[in-house]
């Protein structure tokens, strides 16, 4: 943590306000993203993250996040606290203005309060009392404690004082109750909460950061003395490191702090982690590519004059260099440029030249000081050349030159009629048996079918070169047309929807976990845009005289018996879906007007990166652990 410096200058004057409050209830979704369960949690992120402004400036190294039994959130720090001073402008205490005026906090320009900061471009903690049916505000400072209550963002009395404290007991805290009148649910997901938190934890070095959750009495405290580095060899943990150490970059240029983490695996994917300003830049931006220039020019340049690279030979690309790399690259600046309110990427122009420096210096030296470390990753990376060579002969087989040229289809392929992307789906069926069925059951207007059979290669574990040699995988990208590796472009996506369609049993289960690994790893933007589902046929066919009834689920079947008795009823376990005539399967899997699909999402992309590694990676140890915990969630199949 930075020295202490409560001492510093934050009082009312450092409150300046830009501009109203008003058009956050009326259009919630400009602010915070939606108004479903991403929306309803970045309430807690905006307040963490006014705490983290505080304790990476250096004042507090406590946060403490409370999900209450009443379905309320309390965000509690030990920074400086709010000032409380009336503000010049408002002619209202400056807690108060913070609160209540959209831009009013001590973010913006030279003389704010902070050097550095996240948020929603400073219009958080209003926005989340304007979103909220109620919201509390308690500040502990000059040995006071002051409180001031709102309803649905409007004050329900002036500022008071509540008590006194200690004056080195300083910080404040937020409790809120999201408003059902603007929020979908109001369910929070402790999961998701404690990835957050987990992440920032990774990123702030030495924080404390404790989550408790009162609905089930769990407390999780998170707190790193190794910040980034300690994050990567989490995210290795279940990998096979190609050297021992994390390499460890830090450099600072003006006002930009510049923290990078990285170790390569034997594994082959790719797997980096950006951020600014603690905000998790999930589109990458200028810092990215800043970095990934300095890697490539670094280790090619290095390969060159150590001569494990020959002049006459091709010079290793940002693939080869970054197979099988686990980063994560952290930037602190003072004015930072977000593309789009939720900030997913970055566009400060000057980033990426601050990055691309202290990277390239730091890892040209770490090159020079590591001989054997670097022959690895040379080595690696030139064998990842070699299979992109032998991917690309092998890819050929895999372009299609257009949406009408069906000779380059695969021939298993029932393709449908209509041609605009958003209005098709593919449905990727398990066996030829079942694929014939949907053939015949779907409507070819709209609908695609492309039988699978046998498991498809566990790409967890393979080369794009090796993954491209079988055929199953081939033709699934023929026809999904988006390419794959450095062709990968999902504006040529041939269908809206891709459609996973397996038995409901241990083998369908693996088909459908081999198949998301694909996608997770090789075209992960199709589940970033929502685009990749599983179906849910029903497991049960229930008959009692001319009615037929069908339920998805064990409990589904024993409330249906119950509610139309038990006499007489004839019930049908369905062990897979070859056993359903087509009519069955359209009725129940792949009419849109009553079928259920699940979309896939990645909330955690550390949570599916580490549950993928698990799954289908070398490590057997972990697997077995996961199958033993997880055991009891299993249902009995009587197959």
């Amino acid at each position: 943590m930075a020295e202490d410096r409560k001492d510093a200058v934050y009082e009312a004057e450092q409150i300046q306000v830009l501009e109203g409050l008003d058009p956050v209830r009326r259009r919630p979704g400009m602010y915070i993203g939606s108004t479903d369960e991403r929306g309803l949690h970045h309430l807690i992120f905006e307040v963490v993250d006014n705490s983290i402004d505080e304790l990476q400036n250096g004042f507090g190294d406590t946060i403490e996040v409370t999900i209450l039994a009443s379905g309320a959130v309390r965000v509690s720090d030990n920074g400086r606290g709010i000032p409380v001073s009336i503000h010049p402008k408002t002619g209202r205490p400056a807690v108060e203005t913070v609160m209540t005026v959209l831009h009013a906090g001590g973010k913006f320009g030279e003389g704010g309060g902070y050097k550095v900061s996240g948020g929603l471009h400073g219009v958080g903690v209003s926005v989340v009392n304007a979103l909220s049916e109620w919201c509390e505000v308690e500040v502990r400072r000059g040995g006071k404690i002051y409180r001031q209550r709102y309803r649905r963002g409007v004050p329900e009395h002036d500022l008071e004082v509540v008590g006194e404290t200690d004056p080195e007991d300083t910080g404040t805290t937020t409790t809120f109750m999201p408003d059902a009148e603007i929020f979908e649910t109001l369910e929070f997901n402790a999961e998701t909460v404690s990835a957050r938190l987990r992440e920032l934890a990774y990123l702030n070095r030495g924080v404390l950061i404790i989550f408790r959750d009162e609905r089930t009495g769990k407390e999780t405290r998170f707190q790193y003395d190794g910040g980034i580095v300690s994050f990567v060899e989490h995210i290795n943990k279940l990998k096979d490191p190609l050297h021992p150490d994390v390499i460890y970059i830090q450099g600072t240029v003006g006002t930009t702090i510049v923290e990078l983490a990285m170790q390569y695996n034997e594994g082959y994917s790719e797997t980096v982690y950006t951020f600014a300003n603690n905000i998790n830049t999930q589109e990458g931006g200028t810092h990215l590519s800043g970095f990934r220039s300095a890697l490539t020019r670094t280790i090619n340049d290095y390969a060159r004059k150590a001569n494990l690279l020959k002049s006459n030979e091709e010079g290793l690309t940002g693939d080869d260099v970054r197979e099988g790399l686990t980063a994560v690259l952290s930037v602190r600046l003072i004015d930072p440029q977000f593309e789009g309110q939720t900030k997913t990427k970055l566009g400060n122009s000057e980033v990426r030249g601050i990055v691309e420096s202290v990277v390239s210096e730091g890892l040209a030296t770490y090159l020079e000081e590591h001989p054997a470390e670097a022959r690895k990753i040379v080595e690696k990376a030139i064998q990842a050349a070699r299979a992109r060579e032998a991917a690309r002969k092998a890819r050929e087989l895999t372009r299609r030159k257009n949406a009408l040229e069906i000779s380059s289809l695969p021939g298993k392929l029932a393709d449908c009629t209509l041609t605009d992307p958003e209005l098709c789906e593919l449905y990727l069926v398990e066996g030829d048996s079942a694929g014939g069925t949907a053939k015949q059951g779907r409507d070819r207007r709209f609908q695609a079918i492309m039988p699978l059979r046998g498991k498809i290669l566990n790409t967890e574990r393979a080369r794009l070169d090796k993954m491209l040699s079988n055929t199953v995988i081939r033709d699934m990208i023929s026809a999904l047309g988006t390419g794959v590796g450095e062709d990968f472009d999902i504006s040529k996506a041939r269908y809206g929807k891709v459609i996973i369609m397996t038995d409901a049993d241990s083998d369908g289960a693996h088909i459908r976990t081999l198949l998301l690994t694909f996608f997770f790893r090789y075209m992960r933007a199709l589940i970033e845009e929502g685009r990749v589902y599983i179906a849910l046929p029903p497991l049960y066919l229930v008959r009692k005289g001319k009615q037929e009834h069908y339920c998805w689920s064990d409990e589904e079947l024993e409330r249906l018996l119950d509610e139309i008795g038990r006499q007489g009823v004839e019930v049908q376990r369905y062990k897979g879906l070859g056993e359903m005539n087509a009519e069955q399967l359209w009725e129940t899997t792949m009419n849109p007007e009553a079928r259920t699909i699940l979309r896939v999402t990645i909330e955690d992309a550390v949570a599916a990166d580490e549950i993928f590694s698990i799954l289908m990676g070398d490590k057997v140890e972990p697997r077995r652990e996961f199958i033993e915990a997880n055991a009891k969630y299993v249902e009995r199949l009587d197959v």
